[in-house]
């Protein structure tokens, strides 16, 4: 998953929705829409089998998020990552909230570019329907307002869309959000992404039981080709390159309490790799496991016994004073890996505080790893929450 906590969908945004905040006073009347149909349905009791692409699309639950981080490159060999997420938070009788990040890591520029948008209400979901109003994909909108200056409206929406494995990505960070962020910048990406691979579902069955603190569904497709355009101070690239994509859902709002690490390898034999510890408030793992598919796309869960990670060195942030881990080895012995995995940047920071309420760090990574021995090429994202106070 991103790991099994709210990822990041914290009160910010909600309670912008219940407060009447100014981020959305002055707004333009939206279009209101019906609110999607519950998929499973209201009542039903979790687990139920994941079905796509019905799953694709948006779930009657407290908590959701589409998630893609990726790395392309330019016909020059001029490489960048990226991510972009919707986040869609659902409290009762209030209205649904929405967010969505977007950044970008440019390896050779050595720089970090990232924008954030929020959203309330259901105008925000487009996804198809059949007859009986089941999603059939999704098919997400964020048009957005900048959250530092009252209801002022910005750029061209951010679109995501997809089903079965068939995805497009719009998006871009306007001349007005950069103003308002103080980053020298601008970019944008156009992306399809593919893949014939079938989903791969973690904990086995697609379906993460936290206890006391509810459940999540969780499925990813960790290998998903990518060709399009990439906008960046005025030029434009042509690009092409692979995407990591995860969806979870579920009646959860936070589990641990202390943050979690989440890593996401892809090897160049087709392995792939995920893995997710997750910290209570003391700082202990409570919830520590992963996900190993296998070149041929069959998948293996991975329990805490099943591999290591330990930190090799550490990053503090200027702008907040953070300390995060920044260099780590993981080691699955069953499997033969061993992976050393280093920032491409120090500083891939984002402070989402006026959508989601958090410091985070999200970013790529230098590949170093052998595969029973043998040394093998590759590309990682990783994500670090709860270390920013």
């Amino acid at each position: 998953m991103r790991a099994p906590v709210l990822r990041l969908v914290a009160l910010a945004f909600l309670v912008a929705a219940c407060s009447g905040s100014p981020i959305l006073a002055n707004a333009p009347a939206r279009r209101v829409l019906p609110a999607p149909t519950a998929a499973p349905p209201v009542g039903v009791a979790d687990p139920q089998p994941i079905v796509l692409p019905r799953d694709d699309g948006p779930h009657r639950r407290l908590t959701e998020w589409w998630y893609y981080t990726g790395h392309l490159a330019t016909d020059a060999g001029r490489r960048f990552g990226f991510e972009f997420v919707v986040f869609r938070a659902e409290r009762g009788d209030f209205p649904v909230s929405w967010a969505s990040h977007l950044a970008l890591t440019d390896e050779a520029g050595h720089r970090f570019l990232y924008g954030q948008r929020t959203e309330i209400g259901p105008q925000v979901d487009g996804s198809p329907r059949g007859p009986d109003g089941v999603p059939q994909g999704f098919g997400l909108t964020v048009t957005g307002y900048d959250p530092s200056r009252a209801a002022a409206p910005i750029g061209m929406p951010w679109t995501m869309s997809g089903a079965s494995g068939r995805d497009h990505l719009a998006a871009a960070f306007s001349a007005a959000e950069a103003a308002s962020s103080g980053q020298a910048g601008r970019f944008g990406l156009t992306l399809d992404l593919a893949t014939d691979r079938p989903a791969v579902l973690h904990d086995k069955i697609g379906y993460i039981d936290f206890g006391l603190a509810g459940g999540s569904y969780y499925y990813s497709r960790p290998r998903m080709a990518a060709t399009g355009t990439l906008q960046l101070d005025g030029e434009t690239f042509r690009v092409t390159g692979d995407a990591w994509f995860d969806h979870q859902w579920g009646d959860f709002i936070s589990v641990g309490g202390g943050g979690w690490d989440w890593f996401a390898v892809n090897l160049a034999d087709g392995t792939d790799l995920t893995v997710s510890l997750v910290r209570d408030a003391s700082g202990a793992y409570p919830l520590v496991y992963g996900t190993l598919v296998h070149p041929d796309g069959t998948f293996s869960h991975l329990d805490r016994a099943a591999f290591t990670v330990d930190v090799l060195d550490r990053w503090t942030s200027t702008r907040t004073g953070t300390i995060y881990p920044a260099q780590w080895r993981v080691l699955v012995p069953a499997a033969g890996l061993d992976i050393t995995l280093t920032p491409t940047l120090p500083d891939q920071e984002l402070d989402t505080r006026s959508t989601t309420g958090v410091v985070y760090w999200e970013g790529s990574q230098q590949v170093t790893a052998t595969k029973d021995g043998r040394p093998i090429a590759g590309e990682a994202y990783v994500e670090l929450t709860g270390y920013s106070k």
